[in-house]
């Protein structure tokens, strides 16, 4: 069909500009700088480049670089944003006009912008996935809300947090508690960029969030802005709180998505517009528009949930890695534990270390008792066989004379897996093959996958109808231990029904990994089961991620001198006895040797293709990779899949990465089934 030679037609990537359509009648150029380039909002990976389009005059004012748009492309109209004003285009284009510009706030900073392509470089990504993290979406009710002499305000400058006349009584109390800390909050305060890692030393005054609150003070002292990213909302809870009442509301910007679409666009703004100066949140956070930006902090960055779930599938850390080489600002990197990745920049010297002196640190930590002790394995018969232990118990009864026990256990639910009694099989799901359990006590078997019960189950292999344990969870652990210590509530806390705190009165808190609540003064003791169940997993970094989780609830015990004690009901082990000696950054080296020597992340980067058969195999033998990587696979999943892995050094990442992005758009322009590309993942190996 004949198209009207006044109708406009916005050129594909393949097929190049039309040089013989005129533009349309009354498009009247803007006078000055009147070509737009665009970043349209796509997910195909061959269309991931900017394009040019004409600035009409009536939108001359309003379209500025950073500004949301909307523009012809491909016959429909996609949104995006408007990175840059030009004189001209290519010679020989004729382009065509500008859509809308949907909003006259500036969202995307050309510092943000560059961060965003470095990140998807790095990750083998695509610059509008990146920013489709880095830019929440817009709550046009928000910016109407906001006043004109507010909208017209200039970004305020970071304002000193210490009084001057105060000036030399820092640095504060948490930071000179480290080697080196005096050093570093001096270098904050006189407007350098330090970069160090620390582990946090436990029961020290305010806790881990006054420790980066100091942190955060001293850059602001300087007159900078600061940018911390926490993994959860449980974190962010305690260091908003914390900042906002040592820094004012007015100067912190919150910025999480669970907090809702339309608060998350207005802290946004705050921060974009320079009303905040110090921006915290989730891993999205790390692309916060702070104005003049002196400090970023991540806070525990081995924590799973500083993964973007999405591709390009970034991390926080990294990311927060590279905008502190592209701003040149300071980096804090803290935690109860320490990372393998974190060690290494220390080991590298791109960073230092804040180390916590070990008499500080033995008097501030709780004593650490393990079951596996040859001692308690001698006053204790039947350790092998038992879930809680002699020791555990004892220390227990003890313990709730002066106040709150923590226990933590492995997994969520009643009997989140169960066996045949009589055979031990697993009890598996006739419908789906998975795993089968009891909600409660009276419950009948049903599955964790689909759901089905089986209220008349027979084991297949011997015909028993009798169920035994094979996993106990949570909500089991709370009942025989109610029914054990009657007089002491119990309370639960799991991911799915939280608490945040607990009163510092005699009660048993029976909590999963990473939802252990604080409370108030500390616990007397805490309780670590089914320790040898969370080392069992067969993965890369499982004793380092339990030794964080470990740590992490342990340092919410009272410290030794205050009778807080720790108690880790596991078989010996690296992670055990790091524990023991409450020793996280010599775990994370020893751990990083034995990788160097293995050649396994991080001592190395790592990349995985997953896709169909034929198209995984085809991209793989498609690239053209540096000497020296090493390509192998594949590996045959379910459903015909075939994954390939690629593994090669730090200064190959940037030829890799590359030579990924080119197979992708290629398989995207000929619209080959998807293979899907990650780089660095987290838990593959």
């Amino acid at each position: 069909m004949d198209r009207s030679a006044s109708e406009p037609e916005q050129p594909t990537l393949l097929q190049g500009f039309d040089l013989r359509r005129p533009l349309p009648t009354g498009v009247t150029p803007a006078a000055s700088l009147p070509v737009a380039r665009v970043l349209l909002e796509t997910q195909v990976p061959h269309l991931d480049r900017f394009y040019d389009y004409l600035v009409p005059a009536d939108l001359d004012a309003v379209a500025v670089p950073g500004v949301r748009i909307r523009a012809r492309f491909g016959g429909q109209e996609l949104t995006g944003y408007l990175v840059e004003r030009l004189t001209e285009t290519d010679p020989g284009l004729k382009l065509q006009p500008l859509g809308k510009v949907v909003s006259p706030e500036v969202v995307l900073r050309p510092d943000v912008l560059a961060l965003c392509r470095a990140v998807a470089d790095r990750y083998a990504g695509t610059l509008p996935d990146v920013v489709r993290s880095a830019i929440p979406p817009r709550m046009a009710r928000v910016e109407t809300e906001i006043s004109a002499a507010d909208a017209s305000d200039a970004p305020r400058a970071a304002q000193p947090m210490i009084p001057k006349d105060q000036s030399e009584a820092w640095p504060p109390s948490c930071l000179m508690q480290y080697d080196g800390g005096t050093g570093f909050g001096q270098a904050l305060t006189a407007g350098e960029s330090p970069r160090a890692v620390l582990s946090v030393i436990p029961n020290q005054p305010g806790g881990w969030p006054a420790l980066l609150t100091e942190a955060v003070a001293a850059c602001l002292d300087s007159g900078r802005g600061a940018l911390v990213v926490v993994p959860d909302a449980r974190d962010l809870e305690r260091l908003s709180e914390t900042l906002t009442a040592t820094l004012g509301p007015a100067a912190v910007a919150r910025l999480s998505a669970e907090d809702g679409a339309t608060p998350r666009y207005r802290e946004f703004l705050r921060v974009s517009r320079g009303q905040a100066t110090v921006a915290v949140g989730t891993r999205s956070a790390a692309y916060a528009p702070v104005h003049d930006l002196g400090l970023v902090v991540l806070w525990e960055d081995q924590d799973s949930s500083h993964a973007e779930p999405r591709a390009p599938y970034q991390h926080a850390r990294e990311t927060l890695l590279l905008r502190a080489q592209l701003a040149g600002c300071a980096l804090l990197m803290a935690g109860t534990s320490r990372s393998a990745e974190a060690q290494r920049l220390v080991l590298t010297g791109w960073a230092v270390e804040l180390a916590a002196p070990r008499p500080l640190l033995r008097a501030q930590a709780p004593r650490v008792v393990a079951s596996s002790d040859s001692f308690e394995q001698e006053r204790d018969p039947v350790l092998h066989a038992a879930r809680l232990p002699r020791l555990a118990w004892t220390t227990a009864s003890k313990a709730l004379d002066h106040g709150p026990v923590l226990v933590q256990v492995a997994r969520t639910g009643f009997l989140p897996a169960v066996r045949c009694e009589r055979c031990r099989e697993p009890v598996r799901c006739t419908e789906c093959s998975g795993p089968m359990g009891l909600d409660h006590s009276t419950a009948v078997p049903g599955c964790r996958w689909c759901g089905v019960q089986a209220p008349n189950w027979s084991c297949p292999t011997c015909g028993g109808h009798r169920l035994r344990a094979a996993a106990i969870g949570a909500d089991r652990t709370a009942e025989e231990l109610g029914r054990a210590f009657p007089k002491v509530p119990v309370i639960s806390a799991t991911g799915g029904l939280p608490r945040r705190r607990v009163p510092g009165s005699p009660s048993l808190v029976v909590a999963t990994p990473g939802a252990e609540p604080v409370a108030e003064g500390g616990y007397a003791a805490v309780l670590l089961l089914d320790g040898d169940r969370m080392l069992a997993r067969d993965e890369l970094r499982t004793g380092e991620e339990v030794l964080h989780r470990w740590l992490a609830a342990a340092s919410l015990a009272k410290a030794s001198r205050d009778g807080g004690v720790v108690v880790i009901a596991a078989g010996e082990s690296d992670p055990v006895r790091a524990l023991v000696r409450w020793d996280a950054a010599g775990f994370a080296e020893r751990e990083l040797n034995l990788r160097r020597d293995l050649e396994l992340p991080p001592a190395v980067r790592t990349a995985s293709l997953s896709g169909p058969a034929r198209s995984a195999d085809a991209f793989a033998e498609a690239l053209e990779l540096p000497e020296g990587v090493r390509l192998t696979g594949p590996v045959i999943e379910e459903d015909g899949v075939h994954r390939w892995l690629l593994f090669f050094s730090y200064g190959q990442g940037g030829a890799v990465c590359t030579e990924l992005r080119r197979v992708k758009a290629r398989s995207s322009a000929n619209r080959d089934p998807v293979v899907n590309v990650r780089v660095d993942p987290q838990g593959l190996l």
